[in-house]
Order: C-alpha cells, then structure tokens, then sequence
C-alpha cells in the first residue's frame, strides 16, 4: 500500500477586488492588493518543498469574470509551476468561477484535470490507488445537494470527495449546494475536500471533513491565519492534517480595555506594547489591524475630541512596534467615567448633557419625531442610496429610524461644540 502527501486549498480568489479600502488612509494599498498572489506563489512554493503528489483545489480560483487577461496568465503560472515539478492538479469550479460566470478560461496543460460541470467526474491516480469524485458549478446558484450523484467509491482505492458546499447553510456563508455532514460520511469516502467556507474547519470525528479556508484573507472579517492543509495518507488512512499558512497579509481586530486609565502617557505606553507583541507574533506579515478602545475611562471624552490627532498617535505607535502594522480603522467604544474627586461639572460638560438630555427626550416624543421625518423626507427622497448594507447608518436612514440615529448625532453635536467644531 502506498503512502503520499496532498494538499487541499480552496477559494484562491486572485486578484479579489478590494472594496472600501482607500477610503482608509496609510494602508499599503498595493501590497494588500496584490496579496492573493502572493499567497498563490506561497501555495506552490509549498507544495514543491512537501514533495506533494498533487494539489485539489476545491472551487473559486477567481473571484468571478477576470478584470485583466494577466489574471489568467497568473493563474496559468503558477499552475505551469506545480506541473514541472511533476505534482498534479485537479480543480472545481464554484460559484465565483462558475461555467456561466468565465467568459474566459485557460486552456489546461496536460497534468491539470478539472470536474465537469453537467454531472460527476472521477479521476484516477493508479500509481497511489487513488481515486477523486466532483463536481463544478454550471451555474453560479446551486440550491440543491450535489452529492447523491455522487459515484459510490471505488473499492481498493483512497477516494476522495471534492465539493463546493455551505455544509447546510453553515455560518454566515450564503447556501450553495447544501449537504449534512451525515450525508457526507454515508457516501463513504475517505476524505472529503470541501470549499466555499473561508474559516478552516477540520472534523476528524469519522472520514475527515475539511475547509482548508480562504488562501489569503481578503478583509477585516477575515481575521487570522489563511492558508491550505497538508495531508498526509498511509495504507489509504489519513495519518495527519496540518495547516500551512500562505497568507502575505493578515487582518487582525484588536480590542484594547482602556479600563481606569486616567492619563494619556499611560494609554500610549499599553497601546505600543500590544503592538509590540502582535508585531513579535506575524514577524512575516504586513498585519492590517481594527483597533477597537473599549472600557470605563475618564479619559473617553479627550479620546471622542481627538478626532484625526488620534489615528494618527495610534498610526505611529504601530509604526513603532519593530514590525510591520498598520491601521484599518479605529473604533471608539469606551464609556465615560467620572473622575475621583470631581463634585461639579465644567461649563462645557453642562452644555453637552442638557444637549444631551435634550435629545433623548426628542427620541421620546412621536410628534417631533414625525416632524423631523417629514421635513426630510422630501430630500431624501431624491437621494439615491445605492446599495445599502443591513443594519447600517444609511440603512437606518433610509428607514427613518430617528430614534436611533438621533442620539449618535447629538453625541457628535456635542464633541464639535466641545471642540469648536474641528472635529472630523
């Protein structure tokens, strides 16, 4: 019986096209950028140096229709690559890179082998007895579950089931071809190579069923981590499965407690150590971080009325953490606390609570709430808002949720009067 080694990748996404990144300033735009290639270089340096016997890659090599031909000719390379050093390559097509959505594809060299689109396929490894059972994405939107035409495996070989899938509807992920882990196991294979799902999930719990994740992250919800999985198989058992990280860029969200922090030279000499140990931690990374400022401090209203000045302390902290962090956003959820001692308020803290006080009695009253909402109604309505994302601040506008939406204004009322209205 024969021993060898895969590796599993999925959702490469080349050249994913950034959204609302330039809007934030000091990001290394063309590094993040051209990450997802980098990372599919990392993907086939490291199958080369694993001495692998072949690459599945389990769908969404694209991320859609190529913006440029030199996407294809990326893609082309590096699969080239893989090829000269004699490890095979067999891919599926999912719902970014779907028979109906390439009006373009590249033709594949011999050594490439893909999962037709009409029905299953299966490829044979002899050499290995293994044996490779999947099927592409016709079309983008696929509401039904694949696998029961699936072939059954093939007796004396390794099979492995290769799948575009949101595992029943799995997480936030939107549903593709949905199946259960139970119908997955009855099919019985001996290992599944699942895609779709950008978290990497290894279950081990029976014939192993893996999400190797997204190549390379792609944004801040896409924190952590990124990469393939490296699999190893003795006696057609799967003695081993081990994460290889391919990412160039790693997104991190950082939630930093500023709890009973009373002076600013203390909250910057806590804020440059923890960019100092996230720098230690992805010494080979350009790691784009959302900080987050949260607890109970006397220090929230300096913080709310330091605007840009603020960013850019925060900027040159992580500049000065000996790696290379840089800074996505910064978000400021810390909450007031009163200082010890202090028995009356300033003029300027009077003004903002009757203000404040003021406003939350306007969220009280339907009347005046009607008022506002008629007054602007006519304004916005000929705005046009695109596309709106759930939840958000134009969401809640196009609503008319006033009673949501006035307290964060009267909040930055406040912070430009406190300021003399230089604040951003």
């Amino acid at each position: 019986m024969s021993s060898f080694r895969f590796i599993h990748a999925a959702d490469l996404h080349l050249d994913s096209p950034l959204r609302g990144l330039e809007r934030h300033d000091g990001l290394s735009m063309e590094r993040i950028r051209d990450a997802s290639r980098r990372a599919l270089d990392r993907m086939v340096d490291a199958a080369i140096a694993h001495d692998v016997a072949f690459v599945v890659i389990a769908g969404d090599l694209y991320d859609g229709n190529w913006k440029t031909v030199s996407t294809g000719r990326y893609m082309a390379n590096a699969l080239g690559r893989l090829i000269r050093h004699g490890i095979g390559v067999y891919l599926l097509q999912g719902n970014h890179d779907a028979a109906s959505i390439l009006t373009r594809d590249l033709p594949l060299p011999q050594g490439v082998q893909r999962f037709p689109s009409r029905k299953p396929g299966s490829f044979t490894i002899e050499p290995l007895g293994v044996a490779l059972h999947g099927q592409s994405f016709a079309e983008r939107h696929v509401p039904d579950d694949m696998t029961p035409s699936y072939p059954k495996p093939m007796e004396g070989y390794f099979n492995i089931g290769v799948l575009h899938t949101s595992l029943s509807g799995h997480g936030q992920h939107e549903v593709y071809a949905p199946c259960s882990v139970q119908g997955l196991r009855a099919r019985g294979y001996d290992y599944w190579a699942l895609g779709h799902v950008h978290e990497r999930m290894i279950d081990k719990d029976g014939t192993p069923i893996v999400y190797p994740g997204v190549l390379q992250g792609r944004h801040i919800h896409e924190t952590g981590e990124k990469g393939v999985v490296l699999v190893t198989v003795d006696n057609r058992t799967v003695t081993s499965i081990d994460p290889l990280p391919c990412d160039v860029v790693r997104w991190r969200t950082l939630h930093f407690d500023c709890t009973g922090m009373t002076q600013e030279a203390e909250l910057h000499q806590r804020l440059g150590a923890e960019f100092v140990r996230l720098a230690e931690a992805h010494p080979d990374h350009l790691c784009v971080t959302r900080l987050i400022l949260e607890g109970k401090t006397t220090l929230h209203d300096l913080l709310r009325r330091q605007g840009i000045a603020l960013r850019e302390t925060v900027q040159h902290l992580a500049a000065m953490s000996g790696g290379e962090i840089e800074l996505e956003k910064l978000q400021i959820q810390t909450r007031a606390q009163e200082q010890a001692g202090e028995n009356e308020a300033s003029p300027g803290m009077a003004t903002d609570s009757a203000l404040a006080g003021l406003i939350q009695e306007a969220t009280r009253d339907p009347a005046l709430l009607a008022e506002i909402g008629a007054e602007l109604d006519l304004c916005l309505r000929t705005l046009n808002l695109g596309d709106v994302q759930p939840g958000s601040l134009l969401d809640r506008i196009d609503q008319r949720a006033w009673e949501t939406i006035l307290p964060a204004l009267g909040e930055s009322l406040c912070d430009r009067l406190a300021s003399g209205g230089d604040t951003p």
